[in-house]
């Protein structure tokens, strides 16, 4: 008797969507959290090259924490595009400013760095403050831990 490992296909994946609040929450930890969410990891179903992942919503990005002297060593790199524009500001004016490109650099980070984790990195919704526009899908709140 030989068993076959189960792999799911791109048609058969239910997505559902979370709500995450990030009011209090640590940076680098709610990141790894969300990225799981967006992989699909949390699922019995999980396969890695496919994306089983769930659509996620982050709220209250603007009260997300970071460690230590993050806030003004840590420094958010970009270019503009145009030549001789590489910008770098740090976190403390990132938070103020865009909140919500904090969290989405610190989770695509942390998601394949392929076609497949720029599909998945389409999931994820992240807002400034605590309202979002997504209530039609009836989105759960998942906790995040630690």
């Amino acid at each position: 008797m030989t068993l076959k490992t189960y792999m799911a296909s791109a048609g058969e994946v239910e997505r559902k969507w979370y709500v995450v609040d990030a009011a209090g929450k640590t940076l680098g930890r709610l990141a790894s959290q969300v990225a799981i969410l967006l992989r699909g990891k949390h699922k019995p179903v999980y396969t890695p090259h496919v994306d089983t992942g769930d659509f996620v919503i982050v709220v209250n990005a603007e009260k997300v924490r970071l460690t230590g002297n993050k806030l003004q060593r840590k420094n958010f790199i970009y270019h503009t595009r145009y030549p001789g524009g590489l910008r770098q500001i740090n976190y403390a004016t990132l938070l103020q400013k865009h909140p919500e490109r904090a969290v989405e650099a610190a989770v695509r980070g942390m998601l394949p760095h392929n076609r497949l984790g720029r599909q998945m990195f389409k999931k994820l919704k992240v807002y400034r403050g605590p309202v979002h526009p997504h209530q039609a899908q009836k989105p759960e709140a998942w906790e995040i831990r630690g």
